[in-house]
């Protein structure tokens, strides 16, 4: 019932504006809930559906934020290319706000909270994953040959925060983060107990971890939805420890950057605040 009500009807398929809102409901109806057996994997294809909002729409706004869902026009681009949806965004595609918080009933889609939960479950683990993996494939192949927002349009009134290379290095730093908070979770579950065996833990993961996932070797300027991004084909199979976030990380970038010749000083910038991004996650545990 969960993924018929939220997810994509078919590839290709832009979330509705009624899909993205029930989205938000379910996320709000299991906050501060243990999830029962077996509805972890359902609830993780439903955030994986929705990987740009999941990372985008978190820990701003509160109640100022223009409520559970906003509608492709609100979604749109300003004429400097900037949208607090995300970037790449695809066209007629409503979007899920998790960072709204309905001041007259309190409720809220704490998706960080949702994430930590799901991770207890190998599958769910696997699913999120590859989802991030997935969606730095995404944003890498459409950046341009300096590691640039090809859609950045300068202000009226420059400033040293609005640059073609501000959205690009905060979705990497994104991305880093959310893998490193996933592997995060794992160890702080290993530790209390709640996953009993991680190496069985791993081993289940791996097993449900579809591949890997390559940018392509040239700039791509289609937008696909994002049901879409989560669910782009892999370019093989995974490559050395699964586990090791940092490496799955960092060898991607640095085969984008290699394949498109980025500059070495840009691609070493890259890759430093991935690196940054992925060790702080790592390192703050709760």
């Amino acid at each position: 019932m969960v993924n018929s009500a939220t997810s994509s009807l078919a590839p290709g398929s832009p979330h509705t504006e009624a899909q993205a809102r029930a989205t938000y409901a379910v996320a709000a109806a299991v906050h501060g809930l243990e999830l029962p057996k077996g509805l972890a994997p359902g609830l993780a294809r439903m955030v994986a559906d929705y990987v740009v909002d999941a990372g985008e729409n978190t820990g701003w706004g509160g109640d100022r934020l223009p409520g559970p869902a906003v509608s492709p026009q609100e979604a749109r681009p300003d004429p400097q290319g900037w949208s607090r949806y995300g970037r790449f965004l695809a066209p007629g595609e409503a979007h899920t706000v998790f960072g709204y918080i309905e001041s007259s009933s309190g409720a809220e889609a704490d998706i960080e909270s949702l994430v930590a939960e799901l991770s207890k479950e190998p599958e769910a683990f696997a699913i999120l994953y590859d989802a991030e993996r997935a969606n730095l494939a995404h944003h890498l192949e459409r950046l341009t040959n300096t590691g640039g927002n090809p859609d950045f349009r300068p202000p009226s009134r420059p400033d040293s925060l609005s640059t073609e290379t501000t959205g690009p290095d905060r979705d990497l730093q994104h991305v880093a983060d959310h893998i490193g908070s996933l592997m995060k979770h794992r160890a702080g579950y290993a530790t209390d107990g709640t996953i009993p065996d991680l190496a069985a833990f791993d081993r289940a993961v791996r097993r449900h971890t579809r591949g890997t996932y390559q940018p392509a070797d040239k700039q791509l300027n289609s937008r696909p939805v994002m049901g879409d991004i989560a669910g782009r084909p892999v370019s093989g199979p995974v490559d050395g420890d699964l586990m090791d976030g940092r490496y799955q990380l960092l060898r991607v970038l640095d085969g984008w950057a290699q394949d498109r010749g980025i500059p070495a000083r840009r691609a070493a910038a890259m890759k430093q605040l991935m690196d940054d991004a992925y060790v702080r996650a790592l390192w703050l545990r709760v």
